[in-house]
């Protein structure tokens, strides 16, 4: 009994999205031409600007710990882009640079949790959402979104899944998977529900600069006082700048939980990479033309794709409006037969098209809604098209 591994650990699921991605890599190293629909990181190099900064770091020896929660410098450069971009005033001692997006939601989760504790998680969301919660030893609960309106949770639906055991909602505009962006008004009603209810908001705006035709993104932490010190708001560098591998992700909250974030990170991972630290004030204090750039390039590539997804057979697809993803419902090829075998769901559609189309797609399950597949692209306009051309044949293809 004394050699049983964690319940916790094995109660984990393996990301679906990291497995198709490798899979994808590795038929690649084979020399097959697959068409990727699964990169959640934009396909641009990191800009020139902000690797010259990490290479004139580790010359001139930034290469020791820092401060547990970041350095002062970089956590300032933040505090600045937060009061500039997303209207919210967080001081310094309120921002916490962690390893990556991922590094601050678990933070985040960690520290607001007491066993037992619910988290309510629109669906379909990102699947690593409800592992953070159990492993930080909280409940995840799904609370089912509809597609007419464009896969966003209402207060309604909220209401209905909120409990006496309620300790916060996880908020994520623009979404993954879906692209959809929560309006002003949208997030003014949620933020009224999570003052009223009082519980906490974590909102997730990795992909805030990415946003397209006219729209805009708006954080909840703006609307006042009362859902300021409920929220702890995340983001990070690896979208919006090409920076994924890089590893720097941000959380600015009220001071309290800053401390109890910084505490647990110093433990935990003792600092962020200094020289990716360098890198990322250089990406916030230095020109910023390559944000638009790409998001240009993703605006052009997210209306043909949704075009062209239009045109499918079987399928349907809400616009994106952010991110770089788009949301198929597939529901319409269940029970449809390919070369005399009965489709099931998701898993058998991404199956079936990397193993004879050489196309790897993102089926949704573990996002928390059937049925669905999800396509990135954050890759080149050629590969979209040609992707979308292999998928047509096998949706042709089916009876």
């Amino acid at each position: 009994m004394s050699l049983a591994l964690s319940e916790k650990a094995q109660g984990v699921k393996p990301s679906s999205t990291l497995a198709i991605t490798a899979k994808a890599k590795d038929l690649r190293a084979q020399g097959i031409d697959v068409v990727a629909f699964v990169a959640g990181e934009p396909d641009f190099n990191t800009p020139e600007n902000i690797s010259m900064a990490a290479i004139a770091a580790i010359r001139d020896g930034f290469t020791k710990y820092t401060p547990a929660a970041g350095t002062l410098e970089l956590k300032r450069a933040v505090s600045e882009k937060l009061a500039k971009f997303n209207h919210l005033d967080y001081s310094p001692e309120q921002i916490v640079i962690s390893n990556g997006g991922k590094h601050s939601l678990t933070n985040a989760i960690t520290v607001i949790t007491n066993p037992g504790d619910e988290f309510l998680i629109p669906a379909p969301y990102w699947l690593s959402y409800p592992e953070m919660v159990k492993l930080s030893g909280g409940v995840p609960v799904s609370v089912k979104t509809k597609k007419e309106n464009g896969y966003k949770v209402t207060v309604d639906e909220l209401e209905a899944a909120c409990t006496e055991r309620t300790k916060a909602l996880i908020l994520n505009t623009p979404c993954n998977p879906t692209g959809s962006i929560y309006s002003e008004d949208e997030l003014r009603a949620i933020a009224d529900f999570i003052v009223r209810k009082d519980i906490y908001v974590i909102a997730d705006e990795m992909y805030e600069y990415l946003v397209y035709g006219g729209n805009k993104h708006v954080s909840i932490a703006s609307f006042g006082e009362e859902i300021y010190k409920r929220t702890i708001t995340c983001s990070g560098l690896s979208k919006s700048y090409a920076m994924t591998g890089w590893r720097i992700g941000y959380a600015a909250s009220p001071l309290v939980i800053a401390k109890l974030m910084g505490s647990v990170q110093s433990h935990q991972a003792s600092n962020p990479n200094s020289i990716a630290q360098k890198a990322a004030y250089e990406a916030l204090t230095g020109n910023q033309d390559t944000i638009m750039t790409m998001v240009r390039e993703f605006e052009k590539r997210s209306v043909f794709l949704y075009n062209e997804i239009c045109k499918l057979p079987f399928v349907d697809c809400i616009k994106p409006e952010g991110a770089f993803y788009a949301f198929v419902d597939c529901s319409a090829l269940i029970g449809k037969k390919y070369r005399g075998e009965e489709i099931t769901g998701a898993g058998d559609i991404g199956r079936i098209l990397i193993e004879d189309y050489n196309v790897a797609v993102i089926p949704c399950d573990d996002f928390g809604i059937q049925n669905h597949i999800r396509l990135s692209y954050a890759i080149s306009m050629e590969q979209i098209e040609k992707g979308v051309s292999r998928i047509a044949e096998f949706l042709n293809a089916l009876s």
